[in-house]
């Protein structure tokens, strides 16, 4: 029996296999979105269902199967062909999908039933309703129709039996139960080829008719298959079965010899026996498995003889691969990926962080010591602790492409929702970013994309009148530049209206009449609260939130939006954010006795401060032909005491916005960890986080993206001339 603390885990385990197998059925169906016909989509939806109940099975959750068996009856249809697929067949397809993630989601809640039983009746009835009318009789070769149930049987000649694929199946008395029909697999299977022979074998069969049970199976079936084939494809076709039936699958006798000649010519790369036959194509690897689980329940017999005996793989073929084994020399090096939970990789996280700061403690020590060991030691050790802070934070960075695969959903919703037609276009999917903040970039990125097409795209009419293509489509990209991370949103509509965005800013009092305002300062208006251009309120736009939360979700993440506006061929919001949020480069500056960390990868330069310019707190100076407005910290955040004789002033640029952050002392670069601020000081403007030094000390993380608005807002000349004067 399974304690508390097992159950707990089988638990969590099960709505993370959920979830990703969810997942994949949705990346499956976008695929059917784009060729109806993808026969290898068809396939990975099926696997993902199918996987989806045998887990949820396992933990009975038995709503939950229920539910379950019947979408995967009706993918078996379509994967077997009897059932059509079509847009509107895919449309359910999906509300399926969206049911069995309500349902985990109530069992994961600790609900032992449906919560909405009508609902899911009504999807069942149309899944019924779908099998009963779209389940046309499948085709023979010949063009004719076949009764159900039946077979075509051809007596193969001699020459043919040597040529054919010979597969024996012997399945469970459970396999009715289960839902499965043999006969749509016979018919998958004659895709692949010609079936030349079908023996029925009812050995099983009850003497005792009183005995036997319509609902239990008993027979076996004995099957040739000519067909330019692979043993993997064969097996493809019944690996949903599980442990309801005993597969055999023996190649043609004419290719063994080829199967032969192929093991010895292999190249050297591995001294397995299973992994030979497996790369011979001889073997499967779910057959592989079958043998070393065999092999390991029969104590002191080799993979070779439990393979011959399992009538897996011809004796001759064994011996050939186990001459092949012996001439080969031992490598290592294979690779293997181990799932390792999050909040463990948290505490890894910390704990390296923590690392960090023992190691610069370290390294400050050493410097005030006279002995040259202790100095070289002390440089040693911290090189080491940051290759180990690389590699862990390497640990934690995923690829967005698996997030912005979850918008092929969205988009086509929303299109539909608006009348529009919208494809979605991704590009960069293999850029890496922290997995904390793939997570939290999610929903920012929900309201543009639903903003791009609701206000960036036109009509399909519209488009047509000015030349552009029906759909309109939408653009996901993301790549790496100057050690950060930028997402871009774009679309090929007509842009932002900069007139009707000032037009509704004056009517609600956010610009006075007659401003004199840039175009940038005009498109930053729609991250103001509650601004909305739209004429009704939609279960999409209209109510003036959408904006202000993607500016105030990026800000948490320590980035920066900017608005590339190009009038009549569409608009690009693009998203700048650090690689991670743990641990940082910086630049560490002081003012008085407090100090303060900028990351490094936002410093530009630090110039000194003009002289003329030393008693003013904030204004702007001439750098190299270009207004640069900048700030005091002093000033700013308030510190009492005389500034220093000697100000500096480091120059900070994100995104397109430059200005200059002014203090009394560089100390040069540091690593960082992030440590938030508590409850009593998220209300501060600039700050970011905070650090602790090595030499124990606090330090401020600075949030230059906050900042530099605000140094904007607060220099006399105004933001406007500031920001038109920028670079």
């Amino acid at each position: 029996m399974l304690d508390d603390e097992q159950w707990r885990w089988l638990a969590e385990t099960f709505i993370s296999e959920a979830q990703e197998l969810l997942q994949r059925a949705e990346m499956s169906l976008s695929d059917l979105e784009q060729d109806l016909q993808d026969v290898e989509a068809i396939n990975s939806l099926f696997r993902a269902v199918h996987t989806l109940k045998g887990s949820a099975g396992i933990l009975g959750v038995d709503f939950v199967v229920g539910f379950t068996h019947h979408y995967e009856n009706l993918l078996v249809g379509v994967r077997d062909g009897d059932i059509p697929l079509d847009s509107a067949l895919l449309h359910l397809c999906y509300r399926c999908l969206d049911r069995i993630n309500h349902l985990i989601e109530a069992a994961t809640g600790g609900l032992q039933d449906d919560p909405d039983p009508e609902a899911t009746a009504i999807l069942v009835r149309q899944l019924n309703e779908v099998q009963r009318s779209g389940a046309d009789l499948p085709v023979a070769q010949d063009g004719q129709h076949q009764e159900r149930g039946t077979f075509e049987r051809v007596s193969p000649a001699s020459d043919q039996r040597d040529q054919a694929w010979h597969i024996s199946l012997r399945f469970d008395r459970e396999l009715f139960r289960s839902g499965f029909d043999p006969a749509s697999f016979l018919r998958y299977l004659g895709r692949l080829g010609q079936l030349t022979e079908v023996i029925y074998i009812a050995d099983e069969l009850p003497d005792d008719l009183a005995d036997f049970d319509p609902e239990q199976c008993y027979f076996g079936l004995e099957i040739n298959l000519l067909g330019d084939t692979t043993k993997a494809d064969i097996e493809q076709v019944f690996e949903f079965l599980d442990d309801l039936a005993t597969i055999r699958i023996l190649p043609p006798e004419s290719q063994l010899e080829d199967y032969i000649q192929l093991i010895r010519a292999l190249p050297e790369d591995d001294h397995r026996l299973g992994e030979i036959l497996v790369k011979a194509g001889l073997l499967t690897e779910k057959e592989l498995q079958q043998g070393l689980n065999l092999q390991s329940a029969e104590q002191g017999r080799k993979l070779g003889e439990v393979v011959v005996d399992a009538q897996m793989v011809a004796p001759e073929a064994v011996q050939v691969a186990l001459e092949k084994q012996s001439s080969v020399r031992e490598r290592l090096g294979r690779a293997a990926y181990l799932k390792i939970a999050s909040d463990k990789m948290d505490e890894l996280i910390n704990q390296v962080g923590e690392l960090v700061i023992a190691a610069e403690g370290m390294r400050l020590a050493a410097q005030q010591s006279v002995q040259a060991r202790i100095s070289e030691r002390a440089e040693e050790l911290c090189r080491h602790v940051e290759s180990i802070r690389e590699s862990a934070l390497r640990l934690r960075m995923v690829e967005i492409g698996e997030t912005f695969n979850r918008f092929h959903r969205l988009i086509r919703e929303t299109g539909d929702g608006l009348g529009k037609q919208v494809k979605l276009d991704i590009q960069g999917a293999d850029t890496e970013l922290d997995k904390t903040m793939v997570d939290r970039i999610y929903e920012p990125l929900v309201h543009l994309v639903r903003n791009a097409i609701d206000h960036g795209l036109e009509s399909p009419e519209r488009r047509l009148e000015v030349g552009k293509p029906e759909q309109g489509t939408v653009t996901l990209n993301a790549f790496h530049e100057s050690g950060q991370i930028v997402i871009e949103v774009s679309d090929d509509g007509g842009g932002i209206d900069p007139d009707r965005i000032l037009q509704k800013a004056i009517e609600r009092d956010l610009v006075a009449p007659g401003a004199d305002i840039d175009e940038q300062s005009v498109l930053q208006l729609i991250f103001h609260p509650g601004f909305s251009t739209a004429q009704t309120v939609t279960n999409i736009s209209g109510r003036g939130v959408g904006m202000d939360s993607v500016r105030k979700d990026i800000d948490g993440l320590r980035g920066t939006i900017e608005i590339d506006n190009r009038p009549g061929r569409g608009c690009c919001f693009r998203i700048r954010l650090p690689l991670t949020l743990a641990i940082i480069e910086g630049f560490l500056v002081s003012v008085g006795e407090q100090y303060y960390v900028i990351p490094l990868e936002l410093v530009t330069e630090c110039i000194e401060l003009p002289a003329h310019l030393a008693q003013k707190a904030e204004g702007y100076l001439e750098l190299r032909g270009q207004a640069l407005p900048y700030l005091a910290l002093r000033h700013y955040f308030s510190i009492k005491g005389g500034a220093a004789e000697r100000q500096s002033l480091v120059v900070v640029r994100q995104g397109n916005l430059s200005a200059g952050v002014l203090v009394d002392r560089l100390h040069g670069e540091i690593q960082t960890v992030i440590k938030p601020l508590g409850q009593l000081f998220q209300h501060l403007k600039g700050v970011g986080g905070a650090t602790i030094l090595g030499s124990g000390e606090v330090a401020l993380i600075l949030d230059i993206g906050s900042l530099l608005r605000q140094v904007c807002d607060q220099t006399d000349a105004g933001s406007d001339r500031l920001i038109a004067a920028m670079p």
